[in-house]
């Protein structure tokens, strides 16, 4: 059977401000954020809601429909990145935070680790001041200020081309020119973050995106870093199941067994542990291993930390992640699991 995806670049370039447009054309934008990101299948949308969208991006329907390709992942080799919410290649990525989060450090190690990666980082700059931007801004490839001169980088970058950018140029409509300028040459992957923090307030904070990375209060009180929720981060690449079997189901599994362990954790913290059911104490330990492996050393905080940054290729994340779960690291305590790479 045909593989069928909702083509959600030319609905960014046609209709900017897709939530609230599709919510003033009678839609509801959960059923159309939920198609943006391969959550629900196309081939089950109704009509109405396809001549809907077809109509406020004043195209065909047919033109809304793209076939037989699969999406490609960027693979960052950060762990909770790349298992929970791959990065999609030529797709749009949202970093979902408050301020102090850690969202700014996770910035600044995709930009060093992509040099490594020969991408090329655009990043167009705010108009207003943002002091926590110091010393990360600079690790991209070009710096830019407006409209031209990040057409110009960007065409010159070709497909290796990486833009980043802040909501600001979302709200002003900046992005939406930009995206309409490079026409069909846009096959640039964006990486959106909102140093203003307003984005944990709002349903769908940047529009259709194809990667969410939401950070998770409760993992930065925690010093758990990187603290991206793997309850509530997500990717059309796993939602659309582009990616491996293998790691679907792994994270499926992940995603339960965390979400249970939360769940069980109010108990430990209120009662102690010796409160919890004897069968939920094997899910509530490998849980907390699981949680524990999925933070990492990064190297632009090697400095800060006293740990020397870690790379974990995906495939060694999914044959740990396994192991954790299969009971193989029963033995370990937790503290041995915290802040390494690989198992």
């Amino acid at each position: 059977m045909e593989e069928i995806r909702l083509n959600v670049s030319l609905l960014r370039k046609r209709v900017p401000n897709l939530t609230t447009a599709a919510k003033n054309a009678g839609m509801r934008p959960a059923t159309v954020s939920n198609l943006c990101t391969g959550k629900i299948d196309l081939g089950k949308a109704e009509v109405k809601t396809l001549v809907g969208l077809a109509e406020l991006a004043n195209c065909k329907i047919d033109d809304l429909i793209i076939r037989g390709e699969k999406r490609k992942m960027i693979e960052t080799k950060i762990k909770a990145l790349d298992f929970f919410a791959p990065l999609v290649k030529g797709g749009t990525t949202g970093l979902v935070a408050r301020p102090g989060m850690g969202q700014v450090v996770i910035l600044a190690e995709l930009l060093h680790r992509f040099k490594g990666k020969d991408l090329k980082t655009v990043f167009l700059a705010p108009t207003d001041e943002h002091p926590e931007l110091e010393g990360t801004i600079e690790l991209a490839d070009q710096i830019t200020r407006g409209l031209e001169d990040t057409l110009e980088a960007i065409r010159r970058f070709g497909e290796q081309a990486v833009l980043v950018t802040d909501k600001e140029h979302v709200d002003s409509g900046l992005l939406f020119e930009l995206q309409e300028a490079l026409g069909n040459q846009d096959s640039t992957t964006t990486l959106l973050v909102d140093l203003s923090g307003k984005v944990s307030d709002d349903d769908f904070p940047f529009g259709p995106l194809e990667t969410v990375w939401q950070l998770d209060a409760d993992l930065a009180a925690r010093h758990q870093y990187p603290a991206l929720s793997p309850l509530y981060s997500a990717s059309s690449i796993l939602d659309e199941r582009d990616a491996d079997e293998q790691h679907f189901q792994l994270r499926q599994r992940a995603r339960n067994l965390l979400r249970r362990y939360r769940e069980l954790r109010s108990i430990v913290q209120s009662q102690g542990e010796g409160r919890l059911p004897s069968a939920e104490v094997e899910t509530y330990r490998r849980g907390e291993r699981l949680e524990a492996y999925f933070t990492q050393p990064f190297y632009v905080a090697e400095e800060f930390t006293g740990q020397a940054g870690k790379t974990v290729p995906l495939e060694q994340t999914l044959s740990d992640v396994a192991a954790i779960m299969d009971g193989r690291t029963d033995e370990q305590d937790v503290a041995q699991l915290q802040f390494i790479g690989s198992l």
